[in-house]
């Protein structure tokens, strides 16, 4: 049988990063597995549903590489892949299990719902959900007659449909990462299964759709285990099969460090929005700018928008609560798919740890050619009005990459490769800028003059005859000639900022630091 997987978000906002995680898993191991991943939108809840994210899902998919075989936005056999657009597909299979007694209209409002909880709770009842026992007190099909019930229908009178959970069953299914799951029904609620505006819940959607496209393993977050076996239930009423299942562990939330990596505090949970934004780091995999299913504004930015590559992102998260039982851990989308299993997915949650995404957004950057950095940079550049040739960007990110973690901060540092120092550090100054420095600094400029090629390597040649000649070590002179070149005491590679600059603009810039420079001592 062909190996076939879904992701099925809901669109009620922005794709969170576990959400990302969880379409990962499930696009490796249907490529590992030589099967098709399908994208399915769950949008029977329509009070929570958010203009544009579906758009935003199918994007942020696209981003990362995973490519859906069959679904929203590829079409294919089983269309539509919209739930709201099934509606008819789920009657049917409602219908069946009213008419096998399998489950019953439920005709309490949220008055009589909450006076049950309230009367349960007095009594000290410990569950106080409409379950087995709670049924047989409300205002159902169980408890009315065939005329009551269908006299309530016809007038319009609003109802759900619920699934009559068994009184004394042992439900039990093989979780692929967990193992065995058992369950007593009796800890079971009866869940509605069919809303009053017609439409399924998931609980329901999800098996009809499941099966009727053939999935063959659902692979889900951790917090869908409660309903799995709710859902192996389903299966068994409706006569079906049920998939193999494997509940992904959480995201968890990071803990708390200084500067120097030491915990300052322990953090527990799943890792939320709020975590994310407290501690300065991305949630989501695209730049959001709309609301959310409460209706509340968001403006959020994204992985993509914060500089951090699609293979970087990818690698983090495939790490994130999976191993290939080495040390390895720059991975390939093809070697991930090659090494991934199931079953070496962990069983407990993994803490969320920005500075490995950043880690491994160095090395992906690194591994870069200069010439698709220059690019960026070349673009980044024009947008300040300042134009630079492919040859000198390719040159400043070869000087830069090694230093950064993110492309755009080779635009934010370079700016004095641009523009000539208008102040000097001051520190640098009291300390290194001295009658010595300035005589060896107005030596290597005469000496420039007579070169006639310019490169790092001449430039460090010239500079060490310069010294050799006056009986001068190099780092004597270093920390005075960078001031001169950048106004800082610190940066990139000397010999390659003076390659960078050029000749004459290196000699000018030496000149003008002589000249606006106070000597000190």
């Amino acid at each position: 049988m062909e190996v076939r997987v879904r992701f099925a978000p809901s669109p009620t906002g922005a794709l969170h990063i576990g959400g990302v995680r969880t379409a990962l898993f499930n696009y490796l191991f249907a490529k590992k597995m030589g099967g098709k991943m399908l994208l399915r939108i769950e949008d029977t809840d329509q009070k929570r549903f958010v203009p544009g994210a579906e758009e935003y899902i199918i994007e942020s998919l696209k981003w990362v590489g995973i490519h859906i075989d069959e679904g929203q936005g590829v079409g294919g056999p089983h269309a539509p892949y919209r739930q709201s657009e099934r509606k008819e597909i789920y009657q049917k299979y409602v219908q069946q299990l009213l008419d096998e007694g399998k489950a019953y209209y439920a005709f309490d409002t949220d008055i009589e719902l909450e006076a049950m909880r309230q009367r349960l709770k007095a009594a000290g009842a410990a569950n106080t959900s409409y379950n087995a026992l709670t049924r047989t007190q409300m205002r159902n099909s169980l408890t009315l007659n065939e005329d009551q019930t269908k006299q309530l229908i016809d007038a319009g009178t609003p109802y759900v449909i619920r699934i009559k959970v068994p009184m004394k069953e042992e439900i039990r299914f093989k979780d692929l990462i967990r193992d065995w799951v058992v369950v007593h029904a009796n800890t079971l609620d009866d869940k509605v299964l069919m809303k009053s505006d017609g439409l399924p819940t998931y609980h329901l959607a999800n098996i009809v759709d499941d099966h009727l496209m053939q999935i063959t393993h659902v692979i889900r977050g951790d917090e869908w285990l409660p309903s799995a076996p709710l859902h192996i239930l389903l299966y068994k009423f409706l006569g079906w099969e049920a998939p193999q299942f494997a509940h992904l562990p959480l995201i968890l939330k990071p803990d708390l460090l200084d500067e120097k990596g030491k915990i300052i505090e322990e953090r527990h949970g799943k890792l939320s929005k709020r975590d994310a934004d407290e501690m300065g780091f991305p949630i989501f995999p695209l730049t959001w700018n709309g609301t959310n299913a409460d209706g509340e504004d968001i403006t959020s930015v994204g992985y993509r928008e914060a500089g951090y590559y699609k293979e970087a992102l990818i690698n983090f998260l495939a790490l994130l609560g999976w191993n290939d039982g080495t040390d390895k851990e720059l991975f390939s989308l093809d070697e991930l798919i090659d090494s991934f299993t199931l079953g070496r997915i962990h069983k407990t949650g993994s803490k969320f740890d920005i500075r490995k995404a950043k880690w491994f957004n160095q090395h992906y950057l690194r591994q870069k050619p200069d010439s698709e950095l220059a690019e960026g940079l070349i673009n980044a550049l024009q947008q300040k009005n300042i134009t630079c040739s492919q040859e000198k960007a390719s040159k400043i990110v070869h000087l830069m990459k090694e230093r950064v973690t993110f492309p755009q901060e080779i635009h934010e540092q370079i700016e004095f490769l641009f523009q000539e120092p208008a102040v000097y550090e001051e520190s640098v100054v009291q300390s290194k800028w001295n009658q010595e420095s300035v005589t060896l600094l107005t030596a290597f400029k005469d000496e420039l003059v007579t070169i006639t090629e310019f490169n790092a390597e001449i430039a460090k040649a010239t500079l060490h005859t310069v010294l050799e000649k006056a009986g001068v070590k190099i780092g004597k002179v270093m920390p005075a000639l960078r001031l001169a070149l950048t106004g800082a005491g610190h940066g990139p590679d000397l010999m390659q900022i003076m390659d960078i600059l050029g000749k004459e603009e290196t000699s000018n810039r030496i000149e003008k630091a002589i000249d606006k420079l106070v000597v000190i001592g």
